[in-house]
């Protein structure tokens, strides 16, 4: 995944680039970067590995050679970033959450074009750069990011900061978000509004699918108008997004909350208290609570000065080792209770199977499990999800390729909730996971919750329904 912020001030920006930057450190863990302009000094770059440290401890240093009033930032899964363009639109720098899916061909074609690539990423061609090519490519900025939107297959949103200003782009499905607040004296546009409540801004808009904006100290100028179709990802929401973070006027922790009360009230299982796996499950859980009528209590605790998130660490080895060690169960909580867990979602299992032994170790009485979303069938193609390079690495595909022979067989039966195979293959996983039961949300309760209408959320990964 990855997120972005940048922002342009009538006064130095540094401070809110640095700190607003930050604030998308939950969406990656490879690579973070920070850009200024002035006209002084131009412009100045500087990117870092965070695979060993955090985004502040990289960059705290280093602030001061960062002047200026415009500046963009991001916490990148993918590519080093930003990068620094001089081309014959004008220089600018780049930054973009992004997923090339295309990237193979695409590379051909500009090469093809006598274009040449100067940034590498783990000895792959830097899919940011490859970005800036195709913008290049236009007789303006715009045209040149419509050339990005349709050329590329995948999904791509970015920032681009110019010797006037910045330009933002929305994906053209809007599948990522960009969100942009406003204060006295400067605007910021953001993928988590998360950044902006200690730094004073106010959301001041949602951009929608494919719009492009123009952003000055003074305001903000559309370049592009939004597009009708959109496909913002639903997990935004299940698990991606911080609890305060809002995406299309719906925000991350209400959504969840919203999603246990609904599973809470139709719940018939009895057990004596509600918990959440922290942190994306949290949420749901203390909704659940409130729709059951049944205590929250905190079972398990995440250790969080030093853990991050389980699922960014790019060795599988090294995931399942964070996942372990980042949360401890706790022994007063769990002996003798009948406990039901809320999380997000169950991608491998792994995690989660080895949780359950401990809770069971621990004297639990009954475990029971009720996940977020449906199960996760189809893996995604649009944004940067895991690191999975193969369907057979979500423990559904593995189980449909046992029952069938064949894991892409039959998967529309196996995500429609309450068909027989749907039914067998939940069973499956409640018996590998040792659970004393197993339950997911819908797709009609999850788009209830979010509030969107179903044709603007992309649910592809659970029904396979999404297009490029």
């Amino acid at each position: 995944m990855g997120g972005f912020f940048g922002t342009v001030s009538k006064s130095s920006c540094v401070t809110d680039l640095f700190y607003g930057t930050d604030y998308n450190s939950h969406l990656g863990t490879k690579r973070g970067g920070l850009a200024t302009y002035s006209k002084e000094k131009g412009f100045v770059r500087s990117i870092h590995n965070l695979e060993s440290s955090y985004f502040r401890t990289k960059f705290e240093a280093e602030l001061d050679k960062f002047v200026g009033n415009a500046g963009v930032g991001i916490i990148s899964d993918t590519d080093a970033q930003p990068i620094v363009i001089n081309s014959r639109l004008g220089r600018f720098a780049i930054v973009t959450v992004a997923k090339i899916v295309n990237i193979d061909e695409l590379e051909e074609y500009l090469l093809s074009q006598n274009m040449h690539f100067a940034e590498m990423s783990q000895g792959n061609t830097n899919q940011t750069e490859l970005i800036a090519m195709l913008i290049t490519q236009g007789k303006d900025f715009v045209e040149g990011i419509e050339n990005v939107y349709h050329r590329i297959k995948g999904s791509c949103s970015m920032l681009l900061l110019t010797e006037n200003g910045i330009i933002a782009a929305r994906d053209y499905l809007g599948r990522t978000p960009i969100v942009i607040g406003q204060k006295e004296g400067a605007f910021a546009a953001t993928s988590e509004s998360t950044s902006f409540p200690n730094l004073d801004y106010e959301i001041e808009r949602y951009l929608g699918p494919g719009e492009i904006v123009h952003i000055t100290s003074e305001g903000i100028t559309q370049l592009r108008k939004p597009n009708e179709d959109m496909q913002v990802c639903s997990f935004l929401w299940v698990y991606y997004g911080f609890p305060t973070s809002c995406y299309e006027g719906r925000n991350v922790e209400e959504v969840r909350f919203t999603s246990g009360v609904k599973m809470g009230q139709t719940d018939d299982s009895e057990v004596d208290c509600a918990c959440g796996i922290p942190d994306s499950g949290v949420g749901m859980a203390l909704g659940y609570a409130e729709g059951k009528g049944v205590p929250y209590h905190r079972a398990i605790c995440k250790y969080t000065p030093t853990w991050p998130r389980s699922f960014t660490p790019s060795n599988q080895e090294m995931r399942n080792l964070v996942a372990k060690m980042k949360l401890i169960p706790n022994r007063a909580m769990l002996n003798n209770k009948r406990l039901l867990f809320c999380d997000d979602s169950i991608v491998r299992g792994t995690q989660l199977r080895d949780n359950v032994k401990i809770l069971f170790d621990y004297g639990a009485k009954e475990v029971h499990m009720r996940i977020a979303c449906p199960p996760l069938v189809y893996p995604c193609e649009y944004i940067g999800f895991t690191a999975s390079k193969s369907p057979l690495e979500l423990i559904t595909r593995r189980i449909i390729k046992e029952l069938e022979g064949d894991e892409n067989k039959n998967l529309d039966k196996y995500a429609t909730t309450g068909s027989p195979e749907y039914d067998k293959m939940v069973e499956i996983i409640r018996d590998r996971l040792g659970l004393t039961s197993l339950k997911f949300n819908t797709v009609e309760t999850l788009i209830e919750a979010i509030g969107l209408p179903k044709c603007k959320v992309c649910t592809h990964c659970f029904d396979g329904s999404s297009h490029f």
